[in-house]
């Protein structure tokens, strides 16, 4: 549609997750108009980031070194993982500052229809981690959608029998909400993950 350099721009910000063609469009006309040092810093910021950052040679969290610097942190308890689905996920479990043990990052969720199941999600790298690291408690906290739900099952049925302590993130109504906007399945989750304040 437009000439040369433009398209490939255009076309190559489409590829983004949640970029659409107008989104696209929008970006590359932005950056066709901005100042050419902000340009610039982008594009070295894009290029530094491709060739230093790398996955935790334990957890498979991104870091720039061999280890994550959660994984480098001695306060953090090592007899507790918290395992996800994506990088993404550790950075929202820290904003909570809540939780102070260590990750594993699978790198997705079984989807049989995206065809990925558990030998695609790194699954043998956590069973690995269990042999020498002294851990005791699993906690799943994979989304709470279809996906998530069938990874933290079949976790569950994996390592309940290693005599470990499996654990699932409570799921249910987010403070503040209204409960005639709860779909059904929040609404039964938030019945059945109930808890006892009359003590």
């Amino acid at each position: 549609m437009y000439e040369g350099a433009v398209q490939d721009l255009i076309d190559e910000l489409g590829r983004l997750p949640g970029i659409g063609p107008k989104g696209a469009q929008r970006m590359a006309f932005h950056l066709l108009q901005a100042d050419p040092a902000d340009a610039t810093r982008l594009a070295e910021a894009i290029t530094r980031m491709k060739a230093t950052v790398r996955f935790c040679a334990r957890c498979w969290n991104i870091s720039e070194q061999e280890e994550c610097r959660v994984c480098r942190d001695p306060r953090r308890d090592p007899a507790v993982v918290c395992v996800v689905e994506e990088a993404r996920d550790v950075v929202a479990i820290e904003r909570t500052r809540e939780y102070r043990g260590r990750y594993h990052v699978l790198g997705g969720a079984i989807s049989p229809i995206e065809g990925v199941g558990p030998d695609e999600l790194r699954i043998a790298e956590l069973l690995r981690r269990l042999e020498g690291e002294g851990v005791e408690e699993i906690i799943l906290a994979t989304n709470p959608n279809v996906e998530g739900e069938a990874t933290a099952s079949y976790l569950s049925r994996l390592l309940t029998p290693l005599g470990l302590k499996v654990t699932r993130l409570a799921s249910g109504l987010p403070v503040g909400g209204d409960l005639d906007y709860a779909d059904e399945v929040t609404l039964g989750r938030a019945f059945s993950g109930r808890r006892d304040i009359s003590a």
